[in-house]
């Protein structure tokens, strides 16, 4: 029986990819999201599921894992995407947007979290993806709320690599680092001076296949021409 990778804030770049390839792979897909009608061409394409969810939901969140309990598709790879951000000068800044910003960046990722290694402590094993950001080592002006939350993902990520690394539960945390190429955002041909989610796909499959002996618990990623 295929095993099980659940995609969390899916949409049309980098987590399409990654159900692409997974699927190609030989991988059982769900895919979850706010707005899952989006969605019905990946599905069909990769023979996802599909599950609405709200990330931040702690109710909502269980549901989804029980949801896949339920189908005998308990997952082995979560991959947590979501992302909120919020701009403007702190002064200006509206608190209602600010807290969502934390609640979709960490507090969503917690839950899943939870609810994964809960059922890979069961198992014995599996993998736990976290999709940060720039962000997430360095605080730029007028950002302060992305900054906030992706700063709290890459903590969360680092605590959990130190707990479950040990259990065989494989935890890692990707600082995308530049802008990710899609069809409203194109490089300029032969420059690659975006990234390419097809690219960022492959990487998260090379960390899953990695030997224990030697896990990343965080991979940067950023185009050859980004400064850092």
């Amino acid at each position: 029986m295929a095993e099980t990778a659940l995609i969390i804030g899916a949409g049309p770049g980098l987590s399409a990819s990654l159900a692409r390839k997974l699927h190609a792979a030989g991988w059982d897909v769900a895919l979850a999201a706010r707005d899952t009608a989006k969605l019905a061409p990946l599905a069909a394409e990769t023979s996802a599921s599909l599950h609405a969810c709200d990330a931040a939901n702690v109710a909502g969140m269980a549901a989804l894992f029980e949801g896949l309990d339920a189908a005998g598709r308990v997952p082995s790879l979560v991959v947590y995407n979501p992302s909120f951000r919020v701009r403007g000068p702190i002064t200006e800044l509206d608190p209602k947007a600010v807290r969502r910003a934390l609640e979709v960046c960490a507090f969503g990722a917690f839950l899943a979290a939870q609810q994964a290694a809960r059922r890979m402590l069961a198992a014995g094993r599996g993998a736990i993806f976290f999709t940060g950001a720039s962000a997430g080592v360095k605080g730029f002006a007028q950002s302060a709320p992305f900054a906030m939350g992706k700063f709290a993902l890459r903590g969360l990520a680092e605590s959990l690599a130190r707990e479950l690394h040990p259990k065989n539960i494989h935890i890692c945390h990707f600082v995308i680092d530049g802008g990710i190429a899609s069809s409203r955002r194109i490089a300029e041909p032969g420059t690659d001076s975006l990234l390419d989610p097809e690219a960022i796909a492959d990487t998260y499959l090379h960390a899953l296949h990695q030997p224990r002996s030697a896990w990343s618990h965080e991979i940067a990623l950023r185009p050859w021409v980004e400064t850092f």
